[in-house]
């Protein structure tokens, strides 16, 4: 049976468990979109060297789990002297593992902007730094909105998974309450709702950006490029 105060009861521990996934969450979002970014860039640079280190990067962290990851952080790292907190290893784990992927989003918006204005920037003297921060990126930045407004919303449900190296996220909490109430259904449901109260608006607020930015003009823009 349902009940209302025991329902109640057990916000607190949820909602200070939600507090540190939507922490967790931000602040791996945030790092992951910088190296991504950074990742994206070297990918395509003419730099054998920074393409020898984000290449083999890229492919290695798209090509193994998440779960994995955040395991061989957590759990194998100390055994050559390297411990870090729950905390850290979330973050560490989630900022790893989206920013491989950011980073072909970002190398994938640089490539859609067309060849003649880069040619273009060039022949009036712009050097490559400056033609890729005034002119390259912030167009593909816009063309890239909504795939990195997809990871946004990714990396708040995801972030369920540092529960298995113990950080008291919402997941975690809700499992430890689970366990010693035995009401699985209603923790889970309450775990459930709050996820969805944290993502929803959160989706919303991509879908706000990208018509604020006119994504589909900026796509509609760099189309002759796959022609």
């Amino acid at each position: 049976m349902f009940s209302i105060d025991e329902m109640i009861s057990f916000l607190p521990p949820l909602l200070g468990g939600a507090y540190i996934t939507i922490t967790v969450s931000l602040l791996s979002f945030a790092l992951a979109a910088m190296i991504g970014l950074m990742m994206g860039i070297a990918r395509i640079s003419r730099s054998l060297l920074l393409r020898a280190i984000a290449t083999p990067y890229v492919q290695f962290i798209r090509g193994t789990p998440l779960l994995l990851q955040l395991f061989f952080i957590y759990y194998v790292l100390p055994y050559s002297g390297i411990v870090l907190s729950p905390f850290v290893s979330g973050v560490m784990g989630l900022t790893l593992n989206y920013s491989a992927y950011m980073a072909e989003v970002f190398r994938g918006g640089i490539l859609a902007i067309p060849k003649g204005q880069w040619e273009a920037g060039l022949s009036v003297g712009m050097s490559r730094k400056l033609l890729m921060r005034r002119i390259i990126l912030p167009q593909a930045l816009r063309i890239v909105v909504p795939a990195i407004g997809n990871f946004f919303v990714s990396i708040f449900k995801d972030s369920a998974l540092v529960s298995v190296i113990t950080m008291r996220d919402l997941m975690f909490s809700g499992q430890i309450l689970a366990a010693a109430t035995f009401k699985h259904f209603e923790i889970f449901a309450m775990v459930a709702a709050i996820y969805f109260l944290i993502s929803y608006p959160t989706a919303k607020l991509v879908e706000y950006i990208e018509a604020r930015l006119d994504i589909s003009r900026a796509q509609a823009a760099a189309a002759p490029a796959h022609t």
